[in-house]
């Protein structure tokens, strides 16, 4: 379950303060798969990454499975990320020093996973880039390097996976591709898939699309029963 609760996160800006979100609070289930839609500069972004805790709010809590993350020390949230949480974004975020293989096998090293370089290469295989696991990321084309960051973000299993425009740097026939593997992997693992888009048609695969406008929820609508 993620819970939150209240959450305001103000910046400052040319002297002052500029509210991103405002008040939100919103439940999301285990399992279930939530779009989180909006104009630009409604705070989607914002709102994931400190789901993911990527960042401290201004006020407010976030729960996820009961822990809550917002009072976690910095050393103790990046910890319960590796373990708990998976995030894709949308610039890909790879290492480029290290091959396919390599960066898919990160967070499962930082786990100490013996098998980490195993488990990397069935999910590379999984996601159909068996055959590019030496290649380093600037070999590699847009949609190729988004699914190595969807198995990167898979790695460990996570029962959280959080995902920023997965598709917004990419064509719209490499877009459906991850797409597909992200309802693919969603539906094997049974993590609970948060997303933020633009696009529509990934939006409509979401069993709940929430909108937000200004730093607020405007709209929270059911689109799919859960399975």
């Amino acid at each position: 379950m993620i819970s939150v609760n209240h959450l305001v996160m103000r910046l400052a800006a040319g002297g002052r303060a500029i509210t991103i979100l405002d008040g939100i609070s919103l439940e999301i289930p285990h399992k279930q798969m939530v779009a989180i839609v909006g104009p630009s500069g409604s705070g989607k972004s914002t709102l994931l990454g400190l789901i993911a805790g990527l960042d401290k709010p201004t006020s407010g809590s976030i729960l996820l499975d009961g822990v809550e993350i917002t009072a976690l020390a910095e050393s103790d949230m990046a910890r319960y990320r590796r373990q708990h949480i998976g995030y894709i974004f949308q610039s890909f975020h790879l290492i480029p020093t290290l091959t396919a293989l390599e960066n898919a096998a990160v967070p499962l090293e930082l786990n100490g996973d013996s098998k980490a370089r195993e488990r990397a290469a069935e999910l590379l295989v999984s996601v159909g880039l068996g055959d590019r696991l030496g290649h380093y990321p600037v070999q590699l084309s847009g949609g190729e390097q988004q699914r190595v960051a969807v198995a990167r973000a898979f790695s460990c299993r996570p029962p959280i996976l959080l995902a920023d425009e997965p598709t917004g740097n990419l064509d719209s026939a490499t877009g459906r591709q991850v797409i597909d593997l992200l309802l693919n992997l969603n539906r094997d693992q049974g993590s609970t898939l948060v997303l933020v888009t633009h696009d529509p048609v990934l939006a409509s695969y979401a069993e709940r699309i929430v909108t937000l406008r200004d730093g607020r929820i405007e709209s929270d609508t059911p689109v799919k029963d859960q399975s």
